[in-house]
């Protein structure tokens, strides 16, 4: 007879203890303080292939999930990570591969901007249907809290030990959270304007409030989590538009996310235990002086070529039949509030 198909995999949990006592391997009173090497953990990971990706052998998974971690200048919590995820990962018996969207630049971080990206590349390369957004200081420390997807956006890290091991407010969604390929593209992706620390995940779940879903979650057990102690990362310092922009969500999701999204790769590395993506994610124009004194040049061209239509008609008023005083006036403000219509 003929090949039988390959089954659907099934979830064993029986990896489950294993993966707690290596929780408390490395940690000691809250700290990772114990060296990982890359090279070993390759090693002892042996179906992990090249670019963080792996599929099981003997059966079919139950979903393709692409893991996108927003990064910046902390390869240490990286190595910790890879250390505790992959070994998860695989007994989990997922079809995953591992996005690590590198921030280029000294310009204050975006980390949903970041996600957006990871969303968009990792489906250059795999036919995904389902995301994994994870910051890179989060372990999961249950095997059952399974890195899938689910009917409603699903939210992972609920019981951090920083927060006591519960949840800080029943509206958040920071840290680890899980939504389809549909679930992503209904919400037009994540805001892309958050600048700094802060706001992005309030957003995010109002999205998927104004589009009708809720949010599935594991309970406090399963969903326990422990977080990389760090001080503040430099250029991630408190956004103060971010309360500004939650309390417009609503008007603004529509033209904020996926639609909008901008940017540049710089270079793609396929490593033994993840792909790392660094992008230019083009800060806006509005902070930026080179882009405000364009802007400058602009108005005084345009002024310029007023002055000299003038010369050429002394007989007429200055174009437009204004004063030059108010010419100029009118001309500036009227190229600034184009300006900042575009850069809102």
């Amino acid at each position: 007879g003929g090949f039988s198909e390959l089954p659907t995999c099934m979830q064993i949990w029986m990896g489950f203890f294993f993966s707690c006592f290596n929780t408390r391997l490395l940690i000691n009173n809250g700290h990772f303080s114990q060296p990982v090497n890359l090279e070993e953990v390759a090693r002892i990971n042996p179906e992990v292939k090249a670019g963080g990706r792996f599929a099981p052998k003997d059966c079919i998974a139950l979903q393709k999930v692409a893991i996108i971690i927003p990064f910046r200048n902390r390869e240490e919590h990286l190595k910790y990570w890879l250390y505790y995820l992959h070994p998860i990962l695989q007994r989990q018996q997922l079809d995953y591969g591992v996005y690590v969207i590198n921030q280029d630049g000294e310009e204050e971080f975006n980390r949903a901007k970041l996600l957006n990206i990871g969303f968009a590349e990792a489906l250059k390369e795999y036919d995904y249907d389902c995301f994994v957004f994870s910051d890179v200081d989060l372990i999961p420390m249950d095997d059952r809290n399974t890195y899938k997807c689910y009917s409603q956006p699903r939210h992972l890290s609920v019981s951090m030990d920083k927060f006591g091991f519960r949840l800080p407010y029943n509206q958040y969604f920071g840290g680890v959270s899980a939504l389809s390929k549909e679930q992503f593209t209904k919400i037009n992706g994540f805001p892309n304007n958050y600048w700094g620390w802060g706001g992005e995940d309030d957003d995010i779940y109002n999205r998927l409030v104004f589009k009708g879903m809720g949010i599935s979650r594991p309970d406090a057990v399963i969903g326990k989590c422990r977080m990389i102690r760090h001080s503040r990362d430099r250029k991630n310092e408190p956004n103060p538009e971010r309360f500004d922009r939650i309390a417009h969500t609503r008007e603004t999701m529509s033209s904020d996310g996926l639609n909008t999204l901008s940017y540049k790769v710089l270079r793609t590395d396929k490593y033994p235990l993840y792909t790392k993506i660094t992008v230019d994610i083009e800060r806006p124009c509005l902070r930026c002086p080179g882009h405000l004194a364009s802007l400058m040049l602009c108005i005084c061209w345009f002024y310029n070529s007023c002055n000299e239509q003038k010369q050429k008609k002394k007989k007429k008023k200055a174009s437009f039949g204004m004063p030059k005083r108010l010419q100029i006036g009118w001309t500036s403000a009227f190229i600034l509030r184009i300006f900042f219509k575009f850069q809102t």
